[in-house]
């Protein structure tokens, strides 16, 4: 490969180079395949299954998830006609909680629109909720061997490397030079083992901060590499400014239940129930009581008499940092008319069997 410039412009590899890449890149995976249960079969929900919690989250955690998941639905159908409550009970702890929504979502359009069979066209699967580019090609390929093209984050760091790319690969021209690459270097045959081969290579030696060069079957083939570049590439992404947040979970007890909340659509954890909860601002103890009540009513429609704080959390989202005090409450008067649905009277006990955030479940030991 010609040395280029630093540029969105950069020429893709000539023929003879992507024959020995795809040579190498295979012999390699098959001899360093990681033992992954979705890879076990070709079926396409399963494939999907996977891909959908791989997003953002590392293969260790998903495992055993994937497979509590599936012994609960087995099929397309048994996803598309279980109750969205089990579904994200099942899912709870992996967070991002809007994927669960959006398979089940796909999983019931599925039944409508295509028999409860996986489609094979492109365009059908992407018209599903939940499924962009990226997800609908590794389905279609890993499953059916389709000519399609992937780009994750593994495989976004490894083609940028090959090319030597400097740019932000995020940037739409820097998304059409990685999606181009990696249509350019697809096989005719084995396309989904090729994908697999080259996330497995992403995510195993072309690492993000310690790329095991000297283990790379297409290192001789690296154009970073041989600028000595590998570790500049490629642009890291802009960390937001981190906002430190108050944040108080109100425990309200009344004759052995205390009070759940479910979370609306658009909010941190759409579908998932919770202890009241909401961002505090005072500092002075009877302006903070007063918040506790007005937050609760306005919440519940429940007037309760704040007492105690039992713990202090402090945890992550996006980019917040939060600090979050639990609270324990005693119910006072009011009834939550016309939200039946969503502000419940639960006994601890019954707690297991809904969906509870992180933190929520953690909570829910102090009911």
């Amino acid at each position: 490969m010609a040395k280029h410039p630093a540029t969105f412009d950069l020429p893709l590899p000539e023929a003879g180079w992507r024959r020995r890449f795809r040579r190498r890149l295979l012999a390699w995976f098959g001899d360093n395949a990681r033992d992954l249960a979705w890879r076990r079969s070709r079926d396409p929900y399963r494939i999907w299954v996977s891909e959908v919690m791989l997003q953002q989250t590392q293969v260790a955690t998903v495992g055993p998830y994937f497979e509590r998941f599936l012994e609960v639905f087995p099929t397309i159908d048994a996803l598309a006609w279980a109750d969205e409550q089990d579904v994200l009970r099942r899912w709870e702890g992996l967070g991002y909680y809007r994927r669960a929504r959006q398979m089940h979502e796909a999983a019931r359009a599925i039944v409508r629109r295509h028999g409860g069979v996986f489609p094979r066209d492109r365009e059908a699967v992407r018209a599903l909720p939940g499924i962009g580019r990226y997800t609908a090609g590794a389905i279609l390929s890993i499953a059916f061997d389709a000519a399609e093209p992937i780009l994750e984050a593994n495989t976004i760091r490894l083609l940028s490397r090959l090319l030597a790319f400097r740019g932000d690969p995020r940037s739409k021209p820097g998304q059409e030079l990685l999606w181009a690459m990696a249509e350019a270097v697809l096989p005719r045959r084995e396309t989904g083992r090729f994908n697999q081969a080259l996330m497995e290579l992403g995510s195993e030696v072309c690492r993000n901060r310690s790329p095991r060069c000297d283990a790379c079957p297409v290192a001789a083939l690296c154009e970073a590499r041989r600028q000595r570049i590998e570790h500049q590439i490629p642009v890291p992404k802009a960390k937001p400014a981190m906002e430190q947040r108050h944040e108080v979970a109100v425990i309200v007890r009344r004759r052995g239940r205390v009070l759940l909340v479910r979370q609306g659509d658009g909010g941190r954890w759409a579908g998932l129930w919770d202890f009241p909860r909401f961002q505090v601002h005072a500092e002075n103890p009877a302006n903070l009581r007063r918040e506790l009540i007005d937050n609760v009513r306005g919440q519940t429609s429940v007037l309760i008499e704040p007492g105690e704080c039992l713990r202090t959390l402090k945890h992550g989202v996006t980019r917040f940092r939060i600090t979050l005090d639990c609270y324990a409450a005693r119910y006072v008067s009011g009834t939550p008319n016309g939200r039946a649905d969503d502000v419940k009277w639960l006994r601890p006990s019954d707690l297991a069997e809904y969906p509870l955030n992180t933190t929520g479940r953690k909570l829910s030991r102090l009911a």
